[in-house]
């Protein structure tokens, strides 16, 4: 049995659209404890073969519950994370590792009881970015998002698009859809069904800032860019063939990009899941001089041979005390930047099984 939120508690949880805002931050940094962040190598690539994503996405494996799902705890209570688990999902095919256990995430995520409880009944309830979240890591891992379980999530997907463009929820409780939602739903047709409607991208790309980036709420009285929504909308539309706008929120990234190569939302600290993000758009975008300055900062992030044996591979939020329940989002996130692969095409049609362990002295 599969005990659900409210739709309020569930609101952040749908696609991980706020996992580096709300879910993830803690409410102060912490000082740094000697040794929990890693200042030698997680492991020796050249001796070894283990990568830094490969030991990242071999931690995040051995974290899921029950090897099949991440969790969120809310007023002591353990709720399913469907969101979270999915970016484990892209995480280990984006690694090329622990295929077996993306199979097992997706197939939990994709258990009816489950799928309905993070997409909505697709009557009353649908949630476009979720759908569109879903979708995208079924086509990543080869399956046909078309039929899950009986639900074709394109159709259902496209049945949640306005007439200008924008995708959007059907909810008694109102529309909580954002950049996000918009740009997981263009990944996702534009690697199933006759591809992206034109309008989608139009729309997307239509609520950019002055500044370049792109916000991740509409039609704000102030256009505030966010590093996180600007980071997957570049992708999106970049993969929809708008270059000219995707290019705007590339440079807007690089204006932003911290001294030691950390990004951030506003004035907050440098983390792993803003700048896994950006990473990885960076990559896709063709800024490789920025996305090494990004894959250094997670690299600092990393916990090495000097951290505690259980925690060897993590990525840490912010290099401070090392805390597992923010770790977990961290790593997905990390991983995609330190692999650079993007979401419009991680696959893991070449991935292996297993999780990869660090090896140290």
């Amino acid at each position: 049995m599969v005990v659900r939120l409210s739709r309020h508690h569930l609101l952040a949880l749908f696609c991980g659209v706020f996992s580096a805002v709300t879910l993830a931050a803690p409410a102060v940094a912490v000082p740094a404890v000697a040794g929990s962040v890693a200042t030698t190598p997680v492991a020796t690539v050249e001796r070894t073969g283990v990568t830094r994503p490969d030991a990242a996405a071999g931690w995040l494996a051995r974290q899921l519950v029950d090897g099949e799902r991440f969790e969120t705890v809310f007023d002591g209570v353990a709720y399913p994370d469907q969101g979270l688990t999915l970016d484990a999902v892209f995480a280990f095919a984006a690694a090329g590792v622990a295929d077996d256990h993306g199979a097992r995430a997706l197939a939990w995520v994709t258990r009816p009881d489950v799928r309905d409880g993070y997409l909505g009944d697709g009557d009353a309830e649908a949630y476009a970015g979720a759908t569109a979240k879903l979708a995208l890591a079924v086509a990543a891992r080869g399956g046909d998002p078309t039929d899950v379980g009986g639900v074709d999530l394109v159709d259902r997907l496209r049945s949640l698009q306005q007439p200008g463009g924008r995708f959007a929820d059907r909810s008694a409780y109102g529309d909580y859809s954002n950049a996000f939602s918009q740009s997981f739903a263009i990944l996702a047709l534009r690697r199933t069904g006759p591809g992206v409607p034109p309008e989608a991208a139009t729309w997307l790309a239509g609520t950019r800032c002055a500044d370049g980036g792109y916000p991740l709420l509409p039609a704000q009285p102030t256009c505030v860019s966010d590093v996180d929504a600007t980071a997957l909308a570049t992708q999106a539309l970049r993969a929809a063939g708008r270059s000219a706008d995707a290019d705007a929120g590339l440079a807007w990234l690089l204006s932003v990009q911290r001294p030691d190569g950390g990004f951030a939302n506003g004035a907050g600290t440098a983390n792993a899941n803003s700048t896994g993000l950006a990473a990885q758009a960076l990559r896709a975008g063709h800024r490789p001089l920025a996305w090494a300055r990004a894959r250094g900062f997670l690299a600092r992030l990393q916990v090495g041979c000097a951290g505690a044996p259980a925690d060897r591979g993590a990525v840490d939020f912010d290099g401070g005390a090392f805390d597992r329940d923010t770790a977990t989002r961290a790593t997905a996130q990390a991983v995609l930047g330190l692999t650079g692969v993007g979401y419009d095409h991680v696959s893991s049609a070449d991935a292996t099984v297993g999780a990869p362990l660090p090896t140290c002295p």
